[in-house]
């Protein structure tokens, strides 16, 4: 059975072409249809930007011009220690061998593997101005000068001793290397970020000693798992520091996933000040922030622009306004050489509360954000994949002992080869006299040498090649003291090479050491908290909400407010009030199910006409206003529309943080969403009658009801074609007789006996005398 190749079966193997099609007749050209055509171009350079740009290598962590980066300026002699030179020159050296892009792109890479605050090891040491964390750009190249930090030799200290396979560079001129020989897990160290073709990465860094350890603790037992391996890294460990207080489950997880996030916030502390003052002072922001970042967020906090097309600011706006001006008396950035974060803020009086004064600012800025994790990168097999932490380092660990027997192996070739050489000049050197007599005599005395001492066309033509001073006595013991050297090395390669156990402690002690050399201390600290939400607190109040049919929103404090007093706009009305208090929630209906949470606190309580509820939530396209409803969270309500179905919620299910609301009620294009009827007494004491629009009606004990979340529900009643509900309530088990009350208001003067109209849930219920079109039905309990 054939099958078609897999594009990243063959890394270096350009894309295949599609199959041939039959030409139209007359024309003999070779021809493609043009959707074949689009579709190799598309691939050909979707896997150029995967593997060729955007996508590090799980065995060096590097991209592709990060790699040449690296190499040329090695080949260029600037490593550590080296007089840097400028970054132009290193850039045109990266272009003219290896690099055929842009000197933009070449240069961006250069800066961003020499700053310290974007890397946690950079592997370029930059001289003169490279950029800083607040956004400033690097200067131009022909400003700056860089050079290879000595973090960089542990990509590129095995590259010469046949550890890696090399290919030729884009005209064939050079060749340069496909992977650089890495001694640790560098796609971990560093981290990467980039946008493909289809996917993307975002690798956080990590400490160099804590991953060591991991590769350590998994080389010596295999069968560890991720959970395990995460006594050992615990986090990622970034640049700037910070605190993570994402519990260790969820960045289990993560890690397990290979896609997740992990929540970062500034490290803080504060400084006493004479008179019982204080100030916070922060020294440590999360990945992708800044001091002038936090500034800008406070100046838009306090100092709000109006919102395009919008007249004034938005209620949110200006109680953010309020609060941050009622806490915060200044703030300024004394960031200096010494000190790379230094935010100074102090506070209005100093006897407000540390922490909720720090709780504000780390909910309204970027000083608490979260730091993405999507672990996407090349494997071992040229593919591009999520990993999780436990098969990166196992792939990497594979590469390393890869990388390492092929070390071995190289030194073990030419230890061998140089025995070889060596052992023919012993050869020489004892029969000296001969082989001077042999050279003298013959025309030829490369064969007349290997044919009288039975040497190699290598050993007799380096024989030729010695010189005189090297046939002193002296020479000779320094021949021998090589040789037995060597011959003692050479045993020792062949027992690496054959014990496995030797082989693993080589690698193990090699990464323990490189930990020791190039290791450091913990950046960011690892410490579960809350996640910081603002909470305007509000007095515990009783208020009556009211909204009008035109959706304009007032309260009323208490309860028992007389409406009838109530006055509105001219063609406007009451359309429902609520009686709460101003710390439960009010949710609010549109005419398409979506739910939207008000603070009833926020609600003005003037003798005006409100404000449009509108100005409070983002109401979606083509819906209205429809419900309101309010309560404490654990507050059930029947919920349902036109077409039948229906469910039981709570407000907790409804409530929400954003002012776009959240999805609730499922609802069709044509039906409407119903009034719903709050549950004040358990459903086993209840039921649910429930009228349709051709005069039907049905009663059935409410505990078949479903309580969810959100979604369309249950069918509550079976209805014919055109047929809709009306109107639905909850009622007594116990209660004989049943008002209802016509959709236009009024009363019907007779009662309805419940138990002629009892029956199952979903079917479609019994005829009223009258035909009624139900508006609403009995009392709610």
């Amino acid at each position: 059975m054939n099958q078609e190749p897999d594009l990243f079966d063959l890394p270096d193997t350009p894309v295949p072409p599609p199959p041939a099609a039959t030409p139209p007749a007359g024309d003999d050209d070779g021809w493609i249809p043009l959707d074949l055509y689009a579709e190799r171009a598309y691939l050909e350079y979707a896997m150029s930007v995967v593997k060729g740009r955007a996508l590090p290598e799980v065995a060096d962590g590097q991209k592709p011009v990060q790699r040449r980066i690296l190499y040329a300026m090695r080949d260029m002699g600037l490593v550590a220690g080296a007089k840097p030179v400028k970054s132009a020159r290193v850039v045109g050296e990266i272009l003219g061998k290896y690099h055929p892009h842009g000197d933009a792109s070449a240069y961006e890479a250069m800066v961003r593997m020499a700053q310290d605050f974007t890397l946690r090891y950079p592997l370029i040491d930059g001289q003169g101005n490279f950029g800083s964390r607040d956004g400033d750009g690097a200067a131009a190249m022909r400003y700056t000068e860089a050079r290879l930090t000595p973090l960089a030799e542990l990509l590129l200290g095995e590259i010469d001793m046949g550890t890696v396979d090399f290919v030729p560079n884009y005209d064939g001129a050079f060749e340069e290397p496909a992977l650089l020989p890495a001694r640790l897990p560098m796609v971990l160290l560093n981290g990467a970020s980039g946008i493909a073709v289809g996917m993307a990465t975002e690798i956080p860094p990590h400490n160099l000693r804590e991953v060591a350890a991991a590769a350590v603790a998994l080389l010596e037992n295999p069968a560890l798992t991720t959970h395990e391996l995460m006594q050992f890294v615990p986090g990622p460990d970034f640049p700037g520091g910070g605190q993570i207080i994402t519990p260790a489950a969820d960045i289990l997880t993560a890690y397990e996933n290979g896609r997740g996030s992990v929540r970062v916030r500034a490290r803080w502390e504060v400084e006493k000040l004479a008179r019982g003052q204080w100030r916070v002072v922060v020294s440590e922001l999360p990945p992708g922030s800044s001091a002038q970042k936090v500034l800008a967020e406070i100046e838009e906090a306090t100092n709000p622009k109006v919102k395009s097309g919008k007249k004034t600011l938005s209620q949110d706006q200006q109680n953010l306004k309020s609060l941050m001006l009622s806490i915060l008396d200044r703030v300024r950035d004394e960031s200096d050489s010494e000190q790379p974060v230094r935010l100074v803020f102090e506070p209005k009086s100093s006897r407000q509360d540390v922490d909720e004064f720090v709780n504000v600012l780390l909910a309204q800025t970027s000083m608490e954000t979260n730091a993405p994790l999507n672990l996407v990168m090349l494997g071992l097999d040229g593919r591009p994949a999520q990993k999780g932490l436990r098969q990166i380092l196992a792939e990497w660990l594979d590469f390393r002992h890869t990388t390492v027997g092929r070390r071995l192996n190289h030194r073990l070739d030419k230890v061998n080869q140089r025995i070889h050489i060596l052992e023919g000049r012993m050869i020489a050197f004892i029969h000296i006299d001969e082989v001077i007599r042999v050279i003298r005599e013959a025309d030829e005395p490369k064969p007349e040498l290997v044919a009288a001492f039975g040497l190699s066309d290598a050993q007799a033509e380096d024989i030729l090649e010695i010189r005189l001073r090297q046939l002193a006595r002296l020479e000779g013991f320094k021949l021998e003291k090589e040789l037995s050297a060597l011959r003692e090395e050479r045993d020792g390669l062949q027992h690496l090479l054959s014990d496995a156990a030797a082989f693993r402690a080589l690698i193990i002690g090699e990464i323990k050491a490189d930990a020791e050399k190039y290791g450091d201390a913990r950046r960011s600290l690892i410490e579960v908290a809350e996640r910081a939400v603002l909470e305007q607190r509000a007095a515990d109040e009783p208020v009556t909400l009211i909204l009008s049919q035109k959706g304009w929103l007032r309260a009323r404090v208490g309860h028992n407010v007389d409406l009838s007093l109530l006055a509105f706009k001219d063609g406007d009305g009451l359309a429902c009030a609520v009686e709460t208090r101003t710390v439960w929630p009010a949710i609010v209906l549109d005419s398409k199910g979506r739910a939207y949470t008000v603070d009833a606190s926020v609600v003005p309580t003037g003798r005006g006409d409100g404000v449009p509820v509108t100005s409070l939530i983002d109401v979606q396209d083509n819906a209205k206003v429809a419900w309101l409803l309010a309560g404490p969270d654990d507050t059930r309500f029947v919920v349902g529309g036109s077409g039948g179905c229906g469910f039981v919620a709570r407000i907790a299910d409804m409530a929400g943080r954003v002012k776009a609301g959240k999805a609730f009620l499922t609802v069709g294009d044509d039906e409407k969403v119903l009034s719903p009827v709050r549950v004040g007494q358990p459903l086993d004491n209840c039921q649910l009658v429930v009228a349709s629009s051709n005069g039907r009606l049905l009663a059935f004990p409410a505990v078949e009801l479903k309580e969810m979340a959100k979604g369309r529900g249950l069918t509550l009643m079976a209805l014919d074609e055109g047929d809709a509900v009306t109107a639905f309530g909850l009622v007594s088990a116990e209660r004989a007789l049943l008002a209802v009350t016509s959709v236009r208001g009024k009363v019907s003067d007779e009662k309805l006996a419940l138990a002629e109209y009892a029956g199952k849930r979903a079917r479609k219920g019994k005829l009223m005398p009258k035909k009624w079109q139900v508006g609403a039905i009995g009392d709610p309990l």
